[in-house]
């Protein structure tokens, strides 16, 4: 399997990335400059509001809505938390601070919220789930560091083992490694990838993040609520982090900042797959240039149409997701009825899989496969579509065929779901039902070209437009770009964008930023 990671970066817009494999699209995530609240982050955070009735606390992390803590989202050792916390608050940091803490006894498993915490006690917290909808962060006191390797986890001395890694010698032989680096009062879970390797990567994996928790401790201290103590990577680098694997043959970057800080980042982790990484000098946009958004547009929206003809129709609702597979102008006879089921239910299924990871989609997803009569097809389909889950990083469950034929997942949802406008605004209307005469679509350009060249002194100017636009401001013998550089006395450069209707326009300066007009 070939993997590619394409990133694009645009200006007062983010980051989007795009992991395709063998080519085809399966993981699109967008990253805000200014976003917050992402997973992993730790926040110096207040009790606002103890909840006895649902045994939970609401927290202030400066979110606008308060923030979710659950008892059972505490931690064993929530109490050794709290006393680092005072220890560090009342005196100065000391680096062997946590080898040499006396640990406190673990709270109940069955206990009550109030007997742990109190309304206005302030506590480091970690983000388990982005803000939802109407719904504020969900925290988790039971703080982790993920590495490359290993996931360390404070005021613990477990080493746990992932379930991925079968062999029980290779399992003993990493538990052993592991148990003679740690140090004391820290957890350890090893992570997948960690099989087949050595002790100098998990050792140099596991001082990282041993340095990690050192910087996060010694910003204790100086915080007050609410304010974030430590953040957690990008999220190119977290899937660098959680997927990089000699599969992946390029990594393509349109910026050059984030160009630099992948190459140093993959150099770091992994010397060898330095050279994959390729910084986009095309004039011609990333995603266009690889087939991104064409892709996105085909993949999002309601209806999701199949090479064989079939189709889903998926629906969203604020308690679960429906995924109704259609067998569309598939048609067969009647001997062949339950075989023509069973190849188009495959068929969904592999599509339903991507389409979890693309959109990422959680909670509870219903699916409505075609009906099949024998028990050995149901089985067929429940196992083949587990395996085209196997990929999936998002922790998920799957139920066998239901007797009406339906199959229940749920699956892990710890930000909001990827959603696309795949439907365009008419290029006539602009959805007002009201037309502006196309003929003037030139003048509205050429006016707005006058002002900003005339008004704002703007220099080097950059017009994008809609690809057939484009062609007829660039064609002809004296084009209308040559009659724009004889009536304004500057060069305007003109760039095609597929992702523009028709009539849409607009302009931006030298440093690639959108001149508002």
């Amino acid at each position: 399997m070939v993997k590619e990671l394409i990133i694009d970066s645009t200006p007062n817009k983010g980051v989007t990335i795009a992991l395709l494999q063998d080519k085809q699209l399966v993981e699109l995530n967008h990253e805000q400059m200014d976003d917050s609240f992402s997973v992993g982050d730790i926040y110096m955070g207040k009790i606002k509001k103890i909840m006895p009735g649902l045994n939970a606390a609401f927290v202030d992390v400066g979110y606008e809505k308060d923030a979710f803590l659950h008892y059972l989202d505490l931690g064993p050792q929530v109490r050794s938390l709290l006393k680092l916390t005072r220890i560090v608050k009342n005196s100065n940091y000391q680096v062997k601070l946590l080898q040499n803490l006396k640990l406190e006894k673990d709270i109940d498993k069955a206990g009550k919220i109030s007997e742990v915490l109190s309304r206005g006690l302030v506590m480091p917290v970690q983000i388990a789930k982005e803000p939802i909808s109407t719904k504020g962060p969900r925290l988790s006191s039971d703080l982790s560091f993920a590495g490359r390797f290993v996931v360390l986890v404070p005021f613990s001395n477990v080493v746990s083992i992932s379930k991925k890694i079968k062999g029980s010698q290779e399992r003993n032989r990493l538990k052993k490694i592991v148990d003679s680096i740690k140090p004391n009062n820290v957890g350890v879970i090893i992570r997948t990838v960690s099989e087949g390797k050595g002790v100098e990567e998990l050792q140099k994996d596991l001082n990282d993040l041993i340095s990690k928790w050192e910087r996060f401790v010694n910003r204790l201290h100086e915080v007050d609520p609410p304010q974030r103590v430590f953040g957690e990577m990008d999220r190119a680098s977290t899937i660098l982090r959680d997927m990089l694997t000699d599969e992946f043959t390029h990594i393509y970057v349109n910026d050059e900042q984030i160009y630099e800080e992948t190459r140093s980042y993959i150099k770091e982790i992994s010397p060898d797959l330095e050279r994959i990484v390729k910084l986009h000098k095309s004039k011609k946009p990333i995603f266009d240039q690889y087939g991104i958004n064409k892709q996105i547009k085909a993949s999002f929206g309601k209806t999701v149409t199949l090479p064989g003809g079939a189709y889903l129709i998926i629906e969203h609702t604020e308690a679960l997701h429906v995924i109704d597979v259609n067998s569309g102008n598939r048609v067969s006879n009647k001997e062949n009825q339950e075989e023509n089921a069973l190849l188009v239910n495959k068929e969904a299924a592999k599509e339903i899989a991507r389409q979890l990871r693309l959109r990422d989609m959680g909670g509870i997803v219903v699916i409505d496969f075609i009906d099949m009569h024998h028990a050995a097809n149901r089985r067929e389909l429940y196992n083949f579509l587990k395996s085209c889950m196997s990929g999936d990083r998002a922790r998920h469950t799957i139920l066998p065929p239901s007797k009406f034929g339906l199959v229940q997942i749920t699956r892990q949802r710890v930000r909001p779901e990827m959603n696309v406008t795949t439907s365009e605004t008419c290029p006539s209307c602009k959805g007002t039902g009201k037309i502006r005469p196309s003929i003037v679509l030139m003048d509205d350009i050429e006016n707005n070209l006058s002002y900003i060249l005339r008004e704002q002194n703007e220099k080097n100017i950059t017009v994008f437009v809609h690809p057939y636009i484009a062609t007829y401001i660039k064609s002809g013998f004296i084009s209308k770009r040559l009659s724009w550089l004889i009536k304004f006395g500057k060069w305007i450069k003109v760039k095609s964008n597929t992702s523009y209707y028709l009539t849409e326009f607009k302009f931006y300066n030298s440093r690639m930023e959108e001149i508002k007009i």
